[in-house]
């Protein structure tokens, strides 16, 4: 009895420490970073939220230098941080400050942060019933947009120099996140960088609001604003439909302050697509 206990326990044991090793790895992946990890106490979403701050090569305080936000953290902010020390010494972007926003960890924070408020939480691929008020149904990327602008951009502002340069990076949701914020705060951002966007959501009504956006819009907003789209060619059908919609809705409304480009890279399955995009979009972005 005795042995068959301890064999229980030491599987107990084992299965705990792996347990924690496999939460250790997660954390890692998620909440750290080899950049400048800074938490901010924020009062517009009731909770502190972490920040990675990535400073180029010889940072110097006294330079002022262009700004990235970046939704999702770790995810791609290797191939980010690659793609900018490898632009041109005399490109403006290539000393520019990277700012990436992980989501929180041991929560599903994800869909609430970065799903507009008029699309579903579950992003069901059907169009949410009109009985279906309940907030929790909803995401609340106002909220999330609303802490970027009120606490995290001034925050960033107050300890470090910035230039004009602003821009906001997105994938999946977040490509749905930054098309939010494009169409609700222009000219928060003068850069978008939008891949494998899930405009789909909630009958496709994130690309319904773009397109109305763009077409009330026309030449009224007075900073000049740079957008680029990217989707792979072996994702799914509704995400290309997503794609296909918002470039229809930018050629058929052009505007003066708003400077587009778009890219299907051949082959490329959703979560390959982003670390495909990313030269593309800064080279279309300093060629602008």
């Amino acid at each position: 009895m005795r042995i068959k206990k301890a064999i229980i326990l030491n599987t107990l044991l084992t299965a705990s420490v792996f347990g924690l090793a496999i939460t250790g790895v997660s954390y890692y992946q998620n909440d750290v970073s080899e950049f400048v990890d800074v938490t901010l106490d924020s009062k517009v979403l009731e909770e502190s939220r972490k920040v990675f701050i990535r400073l180029p090569n010889n940072y110097d305080k006294t330079k002022a230098y262009p700004l990235f936000i970046k939704t999702d953290g770790n995810f791609n902010l290797a191939n980010w941080d690659k793609a900018l020390k490898a632009l041109n010494p005399e490109s403006i972007l290539n000393e520019a400050i990277l700012v990436a926003i992980p989501n929180q960890f041991f929560t599903d924070t994800r869909n609430r942060d970065l799903v507009p408020p008029y699309a579903r939480k579950d992003v069901n691929i059907n169009p949410r019933p009109n009985n279906e008020t309940s907030p929790e149904l909803f995401g609340k990327a106002d909220l999330f947009l609303a802490f970027i602008e009120q606490e995290l951009l001034p925050y960033i502002a107050a300890n470090y120099k910035l230039t004009s340069q602003r821009g906001l990076i997105g994938f999946s949701a977040g490509g749905s996140f930054t098309l939010y914020t494009l169409h609700s705060k222009p000219q928060l951002f003068n850069a978008y960088f939008v891949f494998s966007p899930a405009a789909w959501y909630d009958d496709m009504t994130v690309t319904k609001r773009f397109d109305a956006f763009l077409k009330t819009n026309i030449n009224c907003i007075k900073q000049p604003t740079f957008l680029y789209i990217t989707v792979g060619g072996a994702e799914h059908s509704l995400m290309l439909g997503a794609y296909n919609n918002l470039v229809t809705s930018l050629a058929k409304h052009p505007n003066d302050w708003l400077k587009w480009g778009s890219t299907i890279n051949s082959n490329a399955e959703h979560n390959q697509n982003p670390a495909l995009s990313v030269d593309k979009a800064l080279l279309n972005y300093t060629g602008s």
